[in-house]
C-alpha cells in the first residue's frame, strides 16, 4: 500500500463548482494538478503613485477605492466595457474594461465592488482629455499590510481558453488555505533535501505561488526542478538495474578470430574506434546485459566497432541481430559487413538481410538458419520485431540510428531468448547527443563516444550560398558537372517531393514554393552544364525494389547525380561521392544538414557541401546556418543546436510541457542540477533497490510510469 496524498484529492472536494469545471476543461482534476500550474511570470506592483500626480504614457501602480461601476454597451453594437471609477479620496479616475459579451465581465464586475479598496497596475492613458487605465491588474487590500503586499512578486498564470490568471489565482489561494502540508508527501528524501538545500515539497509550493521575495519563486524553481530530475534518474537508474538484473550470455574478449579481422583490415582502428572496442569487448565478456549508446560522428567508423562485437558473439556460438531503420541502409550494411568479412574466408560468419521486401522463400531459409542455433548475423529493418521472427540464440542486438525505434520494439529482441536470460544491447547513432540530454533521456545507457575520423578521410569544405545570387547558383552546377567529369558523384538534396507539395507549402507560407525533387530534377535535366548526365530521383515513395535500382546505378556511375529528399541523410555510403548540395537548406535542423554533409567525404577524396539557401533568413535560421558551416564537428554543432533551440525543441515534439511533466526541469540550462540528481539516484538505489524505505518515490514512480518516463521511450 502506498500512502495517500492530499494532492491527489479532487478539486471538486476543495473548490466551488463553477469553476471546478472551468479547471477540468483544462485537464486540472486535482489538487496536484492545480499546484502545478506555473506561474508563467510574476508582477511586481511597484511604487504606489497619487491619482494626483498620474502622467499620460507612465507605467504606475495605484492605491484606489472603488468608487462605483456599471456596464456599457459599446456604440458600435460590438461589445461591452465596465467603467469603474477609482478615488484616492481626492481625485477620481477612470479604469475601463473591454469584452464581447458581459459574461467575459463579469468576474471583473464581481470583484471590484464599491467600497473596497484594491491596487491597481498598467499604462495612464487617455479618452476625450480624461485619463484612464484600460484592462489595469489588480488585486485587493482591504484590512491587509499594503507595504507587503506592494512589495511582494505576484503570479501571473498562463492564460488557456476561459481560464484566465485571476480565476487560477482565485482557485490555487482556495487551495493552500485549506492544505495541510504534512499530508503532502516529499518525494525527496530528507536527507537529499538537506544535501541540496532544497525545502519540503509543500514549502516550495508555497513559495511558488505565494512568495514574499523573488528570491522565494527563484528557490522553488530549483527545488521543483531537482525534483523533477531525481526522479527521472531514479526512474531511469531502477529500468538500468531492472534489465541488468537477468543474467546474459558471456563471450569471452579474447578471441583468435576478432585479431585477425582487425589485422587484416585495409585501414589502422582509430584510439576512439580502439576504445570503444574495448569497452564494447568487456561488457560482452560478462553476465550483466551490456546497454550501450554508442556516439560517433557521421564517418567515424561505428560499423566496424559493431562488426567487431558481432564476430566476438559468433565466435562463442551465438547469433546476432542488426537493426536497421530503413530498407536501403539494411541492404547497405549487409553488403558492407559482407565485403569487410570477406578476407576471413570460410572462417567468416554467416549474413543474412531480412526485410519487408525479402522473398518468402528467403524469409523461410532464414528463418531455418535462425532456428538451429547456426551462429550468423542478421541485418533487418522493423522486420525483425515480428512475433514470427524467432532466434534460438541470441546473445547480441545493435541497433543503428536507435532514435528511429521505440523502448518496446528493442525491448522485444531483448527478451527473445526462450531460456529467459539477458540479450546485449547496443545502439548506435550518427547524431551526436548533447551531454544534458544524454543523461537526461539516455540515461538507462552507459555511454561511448567516438571522436575523430578514420585515416584517409578528409574534412568536407562547407559553404553557404544565398539562392538570389545568380551567379553562385549557376557555378554549383558547373562544379556539379565537373565532378562529375572526374568519375564522382554528386548529391542534391531537396526538402519536398513534388510539385504539389510545392503549392500547398507556397499557400501556408504565404512564398514563393521550397525545392521539390521532381521540378529539381527536370531543371537539372535541360540544364546545358550537364547535358548528358544520367540523373535519378529517390524519395520517400519511392518503390523498394526501384530504391535498390537507383542506389546501385549511382554507386556505379550510371546515373552520378541524385536528387533525394532526406532518405539519404543516414547511413548510405558511396565513397566516390564528393559533392552535397542541400536546396532550401534552411528548412532542415542542425542534426539533419549534418548527416546530410556527411554522405560525402566518406574517402580521401576532396569533398564539398553547399548549403544554399533563400536571401530572407529568420535570425534563427542564419544562426543555424552559420554554426553548421562553421564546424564539421558534430558534438560541436550538437552543443551548438543545444543552445540555439527552444525547450520544446530539445526532446522533441510530445516532449516537452505537459507530455512529460517536465515543467521546471530546463536540459539546456540544468546540466548541473541534472547530473546532482543522477549522483543521487543512483546512490539511493544503491542502498534501497526496492524503494521500501521511500514509500513516497516509490508512489511518485509508479504514477509516473504512466506519464512523466512514458516519452522516454525515443520512439
Amino acid at each position: 500500500m502506498y500512502p495517500v496524498s492530499t494532492l491527489d484529492v479532487p478539486l471538486s472536494l476543495r473548490l466551488p463548482k463553477k469553476i471546478t469545471k472551468v479547471l477540468h476543461n483544462a485537464d486540472i482534476v486535482t489538487v496536484g494538478d492545480l499546484l502545478m500550474v506555473a506561474p508563467r511570470r510574476y508582477y511586481h506592483w511597484g511604487r504606489l503613485t497619487p491619482l494626483s500626480s498620474l502622467r499620460e504614457g507612465e507605467d504606475v501602480t495605484i492605491l484606489a477605492e472603488v468608487a462605483g461601476a456599471h456596464l456599457v454597451a459599446n456604440r458600435s453594437g460590438s461589445g461591452v466595457r465596465l467603467e469603474v471609477s477609482l478615488t484616492d479620496g481626492v481625485q477620481y479616475l477612470s479604469a475601463t474594461f473591454f469584452a464581447k459579451s458581459q459574461f467575459k465581465l463579469a468576474p471583473i464586475e464581481r470583484l471590484l465592488v464599491p467600497g473596497q479598496s484594491f491596487l491597481f497596475a498598467g499604462k495612464v492613458g487617455a479618452y476625450r482629455g480624461k485619463l484612464q487605465l484600460t484592462h489595469p491588474s489588480f488585486e485587493g487590500v482591504d484590512g491587509e499590510d499594503i507595504e507587503r503586499i506592494a512589495s511582494r512578486p505576484i503570479p501571473i498564470y498562463p492564460v488557456t481558453g476561459t481560464l484566465t490568471s485571476w480565476a487560477i489565482a482565485r482557485a490555487v489561494g482556495m487551495v493552500l488555505d485549506h492544505l495541510d502540508d504534512s499530508d503532502v508527501p516529499d518525494t525527496v528524501p530528507a536527507v537529499i533535501r538537506e544535501r541540496q538545500r532544497i525545502g519540503t515539497y509543500a514549502q516550495c509550493l508555497r513559495r511558488l505561488h505565494r512568495p514574499e521575495s523573488d528570491e522565494d519563486y527563484q528557490q522553488a524553481r530549483r527545488a521543483l526542478a531537482f525534483t523533477e530530475a531525481f526522479v527521472l534518474q531514479v526512474g531511469l537508474a531502477a529500468q538500468r538495474r531492472g534489465v541488468r538484473s537477468i543474467p546474459a550470455l558471456a563471450s569471452p574478449a579474447d578471441v583468435p578470430l576478432v585479431d585477425r579481422f582487425i589485422q587484416g583490415l585495409p585501414f589502422t582502428l582509430t584510439d576512439t574506434q580502439r576504445g570503444a572496442v574495448d569497452q564494447i569487448g568487456a561488457d560482452l565478456a560478462g553476465e550483466v546485459p551490456m546497454q550501450r549508446l554508442l556516439q560517433g560522428d557521421v564517418g567515424s567508423g561505428k560499423t566496424v566497432v559493431a562488426l567487431i562485437a558481432f564476430l566476438q558473439v559468433v565466435a562463442a556460438g551465438h547469433q546476432g541481430a542488426f537493426v536497421a531503420p530503413t530498407e536501403v541502409l539494411a541492404e547497405q550494411h549487409t553488403a558492407s559487413l559482407r565485403a569487410l568479412l570477406a578476407p576471413l574466408g570460410d572462417d567468416a560468419p554467416d549474413v543474412r538481410l531480412l526485410t519487408g521486401s525479402t522473398t518468402p522463400a528467403a524469409r523461410r531459409e532464414i528463418a531455418q538458419a535462425m532456428a538451429t542455433s547456426a551462429p550468423l548475423i542478421v541485418v533487418g529493418t522493423h522486420a525483425l520485431f515480428q512475433e514470427s521472427v524467432r532466434f534460438a540464440d541470441l546473445a547480441l542486438v545493435v541497433v543503428d540510428e536507435q532514435h528511429r525505434f521505440g523502448v518496446e520494439q528493442r525491448a522485444s529482441l531483448r527478451g527473445a531468448r526462450e531460456d529467459g536470460r539477458g540479450v546485449h544491447e547496443l545502439v548506435m547513432t550518427a547524431t551526436p547527443i548533447p551531454r544534458t540530454i544524454a543523461m537526461t533521456v539516455f540515461g538507462d545507457l552507459d555511454d561511448t563516444r567516438m571522436g575523430g575520423m578514420p585515416a584517409g578521410r578528409t574534412p568536407v569544405a562547407t559553404y553557404l550560398a544565398d539562392a538570389a545570387n545568380a551567379a553562385w547558383v549557376e557555378r554549383t552546377w558547373a562544379r556539379a558537372a565537373e565532378e562529375i567529369v572526374q568519375g564522382r558523384r554528386v548529391y542534391v538534396v531537396c526538402p519536398r517531393i513534388d510539385a504539389s507539395d510545392e503549392v500547398a507549402d507556397a499557400e501556408e507560407e504565404g512564398a514563393r514554393p521550397l525545392a521539390s525533387v521532381e521540378q529539381v530534377a527536370a531543371y537539372l535535366r535541360s540544364h546545358p552544364a550537364l547535358a548528358g548526365v544520367a540523373i535519378h530521383e529517390l524519395t520517400g515513395r519511392t518503390p523498394s525494389a526501384l530504391k535498390v535500382q537507383i542506389m546501385e546505378d549511382f554507386s556505379a556511375g550510371r546515373a552520378p547525380l541524385l536528387v533525394a529528399t532526406t532518405v539519404i541523410e543516414v547511413g548510405v555510403d558511396v565513397s566516390e561521392a564528393t559533392l552535397m548540395v542541400i536546396l532550401d537548406a534552411q528548412q532542415f535542423g542542425l542534426a539533419q544538414l549534418h548527416q546530410l554533409r556527411g554522405r560525402v567525404g566518406r574517402s580521401s577524396l576532396p569533398s564539398l557541401c553547399i548549403a544554399m539557401h533563400r536571401h530572407e533568413l529568420t535570425d534563427a535560421g542564419r544562426a543555424r546556418l552559420q554554426a553548421f558551416a562553421s564546424t564539421t564537428d558534430g558534438f560541436e554543432l550538437a552543443e551548438a543546436d543545444l543552445r540555439l533551440r527552444k525547450e520544446g525543441d530539445v526532446l522533441g515534439a510530445g516532449q516537452s510541457g505537459t507530455a512529460t511533466h517536465l515543467r521546471f526541469l530546463s536540459v539546456r540550462r540544468d546540466e548541473a542540477l541534472i547530473r546532482a540528481a543522477k549522483d543521487e539516484a543512483e546512490a539511493l538505489l544503491a542502498e534501497d533497490p526496492t524503494l521500501r524505505s521511500h514509500p513516497d518515490l516509490a508512489r511518485t514512480l509508479r504514477q509516473a510510469s504512466d506519464g512523466q518516463l512514458e516519452w522516454m521511450q525515443r520512439s
